[in-house]
């Protein structure tokens, strides 16, 4: 009788830890099948007018096409970024708040003390928009042809040359710290605001190199007024087929992605991750999108959801271990 009793017992907390379980599952399920059913709040932690802005408008109206939904642009600058991704972080992982974030996403973890989120484990990976290249661009002056002459170059000039960024904890900058680190050199990093000042100073010559996102350079490049000797991607872009890779110049492993990202909190149901991510990846594969990107010096990726967490996670790990063998503070 007792045996019976526990038996009973036994099935019924079976049951009851069950039930929760399939309603949790039925609830998410059905929530995907109606998503999405009012506009969806695309959060940009930049001003208006930036790469992410150009990328994701381009995208936007074939998106919308395809969810039956407006996608409404809401600007949070600030913070390098981590204002924006604080209000995306702390939204309801319903799909109806995701955003689109620049390289910093990655970068802020090994540069900000006091993050007010975790970048690995507080969003939802939706997918990488577009891998701007950037590339080594070097002024004519310079007596270094490609990538191992400018290694010799810069051992026997110990801190005498200068690499120039658009600021502190961008990727020209994290470019360089990379550079020093895996070719044991030091190249003085030389912050300024905006890329705008610092490839105007490259192409005067009061600075010697620079890490810059190609399509910002390549008219300098054509006019022959700066000289690029390598790109920083795994693979050679459409436009720069002649210029090496950093691995093909002897350096295995260096890879630097100015990636744009599309994100949302943690938790969003996996139906409606890989409703938005469809709706992504189908607007990069649209002829007429691709050829713009393209045209732009912007390498279409469209990753899936799984794809694009583990970037985020392995880009994150990088530039933690590449600002700590610099030895650069975190402020």
């Amino acid at each position: 009788m007792s045996s019976h009793k526990n038996h009973s017992r036994i099935t019924g907390w079976a049951v009851g830890g069950i039930l929760p379980m399939i309603v949790i599952a039925v609830s998410a399920q059905v929530s995907a099948q109606g998503f999405p059913n009012k506009l969806i709040r695309v959060v940009n932690p930049a001003a208006p007018g930036g790469n992410s802005d150009v990328f994701f408008r381009l995208l936007q109206p074939k998106m919308t096409e395809i969810l039956g939904q407006q996608l409404v642009f809401d600007y949070r600058a600030g913070g390098g970024g981590t204002i924006g991704g604080e209000i995306i972080a702390k939204s309801a992982p319903d799909g109806y708040t995701v955003g689109l974030v620049a390289a910093s996403f990655v970068i802020n973890p090994s540069m900000i003390k006091k993050m007010p989120y975790d970048t690995v484990k507080d969003f939802s990976g939706l997918g990488l928009i577009v891998d701007v290249p950037s590339g080594l661009v070097v002024h004519p002056s310079l007596p270094a042809k490609n990538v191992k002459e400018l290694i010799a170059l810069a051992k026997a000039r110990p801190g005498q040359l200068f690499g120039s960024s658009s600021g502190r904890a961008t990727v020209g900058h994290m470019s360089i710290e990379l550079f020093n680190s895996m070719a044991g050199v030091k190249v003085v990093h030389v912050p300024y605001k905006g890329a705008g000042p610092a490839i105007i100073d490259l192409v005067a010559g009061h600075v010697q190199l620079q890490f810059s996102s190609l399509p910002l350079v390549s008219g300098h490049v054509q006019s022959g007024r700066i000289k690029l000797i390598a790109q920083t991607g795994d693979k050679r872009a459409g436009f720069a087929k002649d210029v090496p890779t950093m691995i093909e110049a002897g350096m295995p492993g260096y890879v630097v992605s100015s990636g744009f990202s599309f994100i949302g909190p943690a938790g969003i149901p996996r139906a409606i991750g890989e409703r938005l991510n469809g709706a992504l990846v189908a607007s990069l594969r649209d002829p007429a999108n691709r050829k713009f990107l393209l045209d732009q010096g912007a390498e279409p990726v469209g990753s899936s959801p799984d794809e694009h967490e583990a970037y985020i996670k392995s880009e994150v790990a990088k530039w933690i271990k590449v600002v700590k063998q610099a030895g650069i503070e975190a402020q």
